[in-house]
């Protein structure tokens, strides 16, 4: 069997797991791609003495793996924008084909890298960069390409996800932010898990995939998870839904949705039943129908599996001198449709609010009369009086679908009301029927 030279910059958690799972399984995996997949080298900011590299070159300075005539294949785990973009168009212009476990850097930066690909006639593959181990980029690109992709959404972000599935017993966000950190699941700076940024990163890369557009991270909508209270997690339980922090990904005549946010989903769905540091990714097709990818989506060797499944890929083609590979964003260049990402304001969604109303005569009815004015209906209204305090009670209204235009409105007019306390809460809320 033929050689094929890997080079691995960055030794960190996915690094590592990389590095052990390619040893470990040297003979599963050559039996699998057809080829001895070789690690020639690797380079690093720091040495990782557990790691037994053996006779294997080792670097302080990731450019000597782009630099070596030896390595066929770069595999890009040093994260971050800058410095991974210069690593990666260096590998391209050397004629090395790349595998990153990046998302930011491709959701950032992917339309030009990848222009850069094709011109060099190299592969740049980036599975790991979305769900960690779960393969839901070959399933949209290649399991699925008989479909029109219709929906694509789901929990892509653990940390955000054991968050809140902590918070269902009524614990405060910033206690198991804390308990997160102790545990490893969220960095020291957890702002792109609890503000959505990185699951931003991955529904950008998810929605050029399945819709052949653009990648256009820039212009979604993202919305965190640090202002949600335990009071309106329990709040939505009791109206039979279960609060997730959503990536959704739609397609529309007229562009595509691209948002993520905290959502309402009923708990007979199955995404809602997916807790702790698990992902789920569903992908709606028009000739498969629903169908849901689930598993973890972070983590040493999980993470290695999808970057090694990627490495597997390209080492065929590398073996085989082939040039056929599949297109960067699962779809040929020329096929590639410039719809715009729509603006939030246009999208439509069921709403739950929680509204801080005076106890004083006929606030309900002006409540009311403010949502009928703007088109919106109301599907369920909760108010308890047990809760009053204060001089205060809140009232929990589930509407049906509007759109969000014309919640922004009604939100407005209702927080100018002299009977309404403070601003209103609201959660988006989907059926994914």
């Amino acid at each position: 069997m033929k050689d094929v030279n890997v080079g691995i910059c960055g030794l960190g958690t996915v690094g590592g797991g990389t590095f052990n799972v390619l040893t470990r399984n040297a003979g599963i995996i050559a039996g699998r791609s057809g080829c001895n997949i070789r690690i020639s080298r690797v380079a690093s900011r720091r040495s990782r003495d557990d790691l037994a590299l053996g006779n294997i070159p080792f670097s302080t300075d990731v450019f000597d793996v782009v630099n070596d005539p030896e390595v066929d294949i770069v595999v890009e785990l040093i994260g971050g924008y800058e410095a991974a973009k210069e690593l990666v168009l260096a590998a391209i212009a050397n004629g090395k084909h790349v595998v990153t476990a990046n998302k930011a850097l491709i959701a950032v930066h992917g339309n030009e890298i990848f222009e850069a690909a094709e011109k060099a006639g190299v592969v740049v593959a980036y599975e790991a960069g979305v769900a960690g181990g779960i393969p839901v980029i070959k399933a949209v690109r290649e399991g699925l390409a008989a479909n029109r992709i219709d929906t694509i959404a789901g929990i892509i972000n653990g940390t955000g996800n054991y968050i809140l599935t902590e918070m269902r017993a009524g614990r405060d966000f910033a206690e198991v932010l804390k308990e997160a950190q102790d545990l490893g699941y969220a960095e020291a700076d957890p702002t792109f898990d609890v503000e959505g940024i990185d699951a931003a990163h991955k529904l950008t890369i998810l929605a050029a995939s399945g819709f052949g557009v653009p990648l256009q991270f820039e212009k979604g909508f993202t919305e965190g998870i640090s202002t949600l209270t335990p009071y309106d997690i329990a709040h939505a339980e009791l109206l039979g839904y279960r609060v997730k922090h959503l990536g959704i990904a739609r397609r529309r005549e007229d562009g595509i949705e691209l948002r993520v946010h905290p959502t309402l989903v009923p708990k007979s769905h199955l995404i809602a039943q997916v807790d702790g540091v698990l992902n789920a990714v569903m992908v709606d097709g028009d000739a498969v129908g629903q169908t849901m990818y689930y598993g973890p989506g972070a983590g040493d060797e999980a993470t290695a599996s999808a970057v090694i499944a990627d490495i597997v890929d390209v080492a065929r083609s590398v073996a085989a001198e082939s040039n056929q590979r599949v297109p960067y964003l699962g779809f040929s260049p020329d096929a590639i449709e410039d719809l715009s990402v729509l603006s939030m304001e246009d999208i439509q969604s069921a709403y739950y609010l929680r509204i801080q109303a005076l106890d004083r005569p006929g606030v309900l009815a002006k409540i009311a009369s403010i949502l009928s004015e703007h088109g919106i209906n109301i599907e369920s209204i909760m108010q308890k009086e047990s809760e009053f305090k204060d001089g205060r009670i809140p009232v929990i209204i589930l509407t049906h679908t509007v759109q969000e235009r014309q919640m922004n409105l009604a939100i407005e007019e209702m927080e100018s009301l002299s009977d309404i306390a403070d601003k209103v809460i609201r959660i988006r809320a989907e059926n994914f029927n």
